[in-house]
C-alpha cells in the first residue's frame, strides 16, 4: 500500500492531536491557534487565540469524548491543508450527538496551526 500524501499525513495527525487535547485538557488547544485564527462555533464567530480559547474553555460540560468516523484532507493552492471531520461526541451524561468540523491548517514558523475552524453539531429540526 502506498504511503499517504503529505497533506493527508499532516491533516490526520492534526485531527488526532486536536481531539486528544480537546478531550483531555482544552486549555492545551491554545498552542494550535494564532492571534489571526478564526472560529465559527454553531454560527457564532470568534477571532484571535484569546477569544477562541475563551469560547472553548467556557463550553458547559465537564467531560467530553470525540469519536471520529470520517475525515478528508485536501492541499490548497497556497500550501495549506483543509480538513473536514465527521464524528460523534458525548458530553457529560448527554446523549451521543453527531458533529462536523472543518479546519484550515497553515505552516507558521515550522509549526502547523489552525487558521480557520468551523464547528456544527449535526442536529436536525424536522418539526420546524
Amino acid at each position: 500500500m502506498a504511503e499517504k500524501p503529505m497533506w493527508e499525513q499532516i491533516g490526520s495527525g492534526f485531527v488526532q492531536h486536536y481531539y486528544q487535547q480537546f478531550d483531555s485538557d482544552r486549555v492545551k488547544l491554545a498552542d494550535l491557534y494564532t492571534d489571526a485564527s478564526c472560529l465559527t462555533w454553531e454560527g457564532e464567530g470568534f477571532q484571535g487565540k484569546a477569544a477562541i480559547m475563551t469560547k472553548l474553555t467556557s463550553l458547559p460540560f465537564q467531560s467530553i469524548q470525540h469519536i471520529i468516523t470520517a475525515q478528508d484532507h485536501h492541499p490548497t493552492p497556497d500550501s495549506c491543508v483543509m480538513s473536514m471531520v465527521m464524528g460523534q461526541l458525548k458530553a457529560d451524561q448527554d446523549q451521543v450527538m453527531g458533529f462536523q468540523q472543518v479546519f484550515l491548517l497553515k505552516n507558521v514558523d515550522s509549526k502547523w496551526v489552525c487558521t480557520n475552524d468551523m464547528f456544527r453539531l449535526a442536529l436536525h429540526n424536522f418539526g420546524a
